[in-house]
Formats: C-alpha cells, sequence, structure tokens
C-alpha cells in the first residue's frame, strides 16, 4: 500500500473514530477511560525514553536476517545496518510503547507472548507494565536479539526469555511452553497469511480473559484483509480499531461488536 493510500486509509479512520463519552459498551469504556486515555506521567515512561536514546545514538553496523517483509518473495534477507536506524525503523513511536505498557499495567497478564522482539523497546514496555508476567519474545536475527537482550539488561527486566529462529520453525514449541495466553502482541511479520496462522496457533491457548493485539492492521491490503478476518472469527467479540494497533477481546460475556476508538 502506497503512501497516499494509508493516508485514505487514516482519514477514513479520523472519521470513523468515537471518544469516550460516545460509548455505551461499559467493558470498552472502561478501557478507553482507565487506558487510552490514562494521560499519567508513569516513571517507567521515562526509563523506557532513556533506553530508546541510547540506541538512538547506537551507530554500531550489525548483520542482520528479515524473514518477514523485508525478505520480499525470498525465504530471507540479510543486510547490515546501524543500531540507531534499525530502531528508528523497526521500534514503534513513543506514545506506541506508552500504549503497550499501560495496557499490560491494567490487563496484569500472567503469559506474554511477542513476535519480534527488534530491539526490545516494545518487549521491555510489556514486561514492566507487569513485572510479575512471564514473558517470552521471538525474534528471527540472532544479532538484533543480541541488541534487545542489552536494551533488557540495562532496565533490569527478568522476566522476559528471548526465542531466536524463524517463527515458523519455533512456535510450536514455545506455545506449547505457556498454560494459556494472556496478551500477545503480533509484530512480527506484516503479511496476511503468516499474520492469520499466527493469530490462529495463539487461539488454542486464547481464554475469556485473553487480549490480543495487531500491530499495522492497515499497512497494506493484505493486513486490511487479515484484521477483516480476525474480526470474523468466531471465537473473537469484540474488536477496537486504534489505527496502528487492533485490539482483540474473546469474552462470551459480551456481544460481538467492532470499535473504532481514538488514541
Amino acid at each position: 500500500m502506497g503512501a497516499f493510500s494509508l493516508i485514505k486509509q487514516y482519514i477514513s479512520y479520523f472519521f470513523k473514530a468515537k471518544g469516550l463519552h460516545s460509548l455505551h459498551s461499559p467493558f470498552v469504556f472502561d478501557l478507553a477511560k482507565n487506558v487510552l486515555n490514562d494521560h499519567h506521567k508513569y516513571p517507567e515512561y521515562e526509563l523506557l525514553l532513556k533506553q530508546r536514546k541510547r540506541l538512538m545514538s547506537n551507530r554500531n553496523l550489525i548483520e542482520t536476517v528479515d524473514f518477514g517483509t523485508g525478505a520480499g518473495s525470498k525465504e530471507f534477507a540479510t543486510y547490515r545496518e546501524r543500531v540507531q536506524k534499525l530502531t528508528k525503523q523497526r521500534s514503534h513511536s513513543i506514545s506506541c510503547n506508552q500504549l503497550l505498557f499501560r495496557l499490560s499495567r491494567f490487563y496484569k497478564p500472567q503469559f506474554i507472548l511477542e513476535f519480534g522482539t527488534a530491539t526490545g523497546l516494545g518487549t521491555a514496555a510489556l514486561a514492566i507494565g507487569n513485572p510479575d508476567a512471564k514473558v517470552i519474545t521471538l525474534e528471527g536475527c540472532a544479532s538484533i536479539a543480541y541488541i534487545a537482550s542489552g536494551s533488557f539488561e540495562r532496565l533490569d527486566i527478568t522476566n522476559t526469555e528471548i526465542v531466536i529462529g524463524n517463527f515458523n520453525s519455533v512456535l510450536s514449541d514455545v506455545i506449547g511452553r505457556f498454560p494459556k495466553l494472556d496478551m500477545v502482541f503480533f509484530d512480527g511479520n506484516h503479511q496476511k497469511i503468516p499474520t492469520l496462522d499466527y493469530f490462529y496457533h495463539c487461539l488454542t491457548k486464547a481464554h475469556d480473559d485473553s487480549v490480543f493485539i495487531f500491530d499495522d492492521i492497515h499497512w497494506s491490503d493484505e493486513m486490511n484483509e487479515a484484521w477483516s478476518e480476525i474480526q470474523q472469527h468466531e471465537a473473537v467479540t469484540v474488536t477496537i480499531d486504534l489505527f496502528q494497533f487492533g485490539l482483540v477481546f474473546f469474552n462470551k460475556g459480551l456481544s460481538k461488536q467492532h470499535f473504532v476508538l481514538k488514541k
């Protein structure tokens, strides 16, 4: 999807997005009030920002492997890149990482799985949000995983494990290590078929209180299609479109509804 199409998608989102006081669902109102509209300046924000600045000033060159969209039609692609550029390209915005922190803090997930560690800032936000959680994050590239592990060490994060390898090869084993999945962050391969494949795998450990977070749901036509299919799945009850992220819930006590909310 080109830049113009993405702008059109955002304009459509902007005019559809509802604010806090137009919500009639107590479940979604609670989320909007206590997470999306939480403007408290948490001290953890400063820790994450300082680590982001360290990474953005790191000019070291590393060899990277990309199994996702960066590989194009190939199984994988290798190239050399500076850590600062990888951080800029692959890390989320400061506000998105803060939102991940608040989601983890609010829902207090015990077991978290993340697809795509990158330099570890998103992982760190989830892990810091609930220090009692067990977090496993998947990363295809060992050299990038090494950078992320440095971020965890800097932030004194001890509840996170990085599993290195092609997601297709390691996913079944990793999911088997979880008794359940309370929160999953899908940020590793922005293509329709892999995204849906990971979703279906994770569904096997989902429960009423699980929260699935999908990144870049409008990034391409393929991701729009994947998001639409996920919304319609019979196990899904409530979905929330935040443009950058899509939130998915499975609470059987809720009627099936789809919301477009301001973030």
